[in-house]
């Protein structure tokens, strides 16, 4: 006696209907690689710090400011806000009040007016003054160059207390904003859900001869090539080590150094 021949699976035993159903279209799915780990080899993440290191051998962060108060200050107050739109409202404030005890004497009122044009501007007046009367009370009126001491103060988070390390003391720290956080993940340069993880992972892999001006490079670039809409690949120096499956282009851009780099300014 033959056995019962199997049933065709081609068809759907709920009236067939697989069988004229479109096949789903597969999304591009990102390169892959080990949770949390960058795609590139070391080799490769030389040799992207040393293209931007070409481009611009002295990057410079963009918001205005004369002392490590004034950049502290400055980077409280970027919170949610544009350079241009901080660096409008922070020159009639740094120029009446660029200590800790000036700002003071200032006072919350007079901060606010000067800082009105920025979002959250009343938070921000009330972080500057007991940001000032704490550096005033604990450190004698000078920014600490510690991460833990910095964070203490009011309006300041871990990522405003890597920038001022960086930028007013040297220290090699990485700054994580949206940008680095973007190119980050969108490249698969240090892959993470947090601020933190991109942080600890970039400075995992970068070599230490660039950690110095990292912060910066990755910020411009995300800021005016790897854009978040739409990343301008053509104009690119890494588009053939770029590793993300959203670019358009495996042809890098000349490597030349750029034009001296010019504050951001709000009309």
């Amino acid at each position: 006696m033959s056995k019962p021949k199997p049933k065709d699976r081609s068809m759907s035993e709920n009236n067939g209907d697989s069988a004229t159903r479109p096949a789903r279209a597969v999304k591009r799915a990102a390169p892959s690689s080990r949770k949390g780990r960058s795609l590139y080899t070391p080799a490769e993440v030389h040799e992207i710090f040393r293209r931007f290191c070409v481009q611009r051998p002295e990057p410079k962060g963009e918001l205005e400011h004369v002392n490590a108060f004034t950049l502290l200050v400055a980077v409280v107050l970027s919170a949610q806000a544009t350079d241009a739109g901080v660096n409008k409202a922070t020159r009639a404030l740094f120029a009446i009040a660029d200590t800790p005890q000036k700002m003071l004497a200032l006072g919350e009122e007079r901060v606010g007016d000067c800082i009105r044009t920025i979002g959250l501007w009343r938070n921000k007046a009330k972080n500057v003054i007991a940001l000032s009367q704490a550096l005033i009370d604990e450190y004698d009126g000078e920014v600490p160059g510690d991460r833990d001491e910095l964070v203490r103060l009011p309006g300041v988070g871990r990522k405003t207390a890597n920038v001022v390390l960086n930028m007013a003391f040297g220290q090699h720290t990485m700054a994580v904003d949206t940008h680095i956080l973007r190119i980050g993940n969108r490249i698969g340069l240090a892959p993470g859900k947090t601020p933190e993880q991109v942080e600890a992972e970039l400075v995992r892999i970068i070599p230490d001869e660039y950690m110095r001006h990292a912060h910066h490079w990755l910020i411009l670039h995300g800021r005016y090539v790897c854009k978040a809409r739409k990343p301008d690949c053509p104009a690119c120096v890494i588009a053939d080590i770029c590793k993300s499956p959203e670019k358009t282009t495996s042809i890098p851009a000349p490597l030349v150094e750029l034009a001296p780099q010019e504050i951001p300014q709000s009309l």
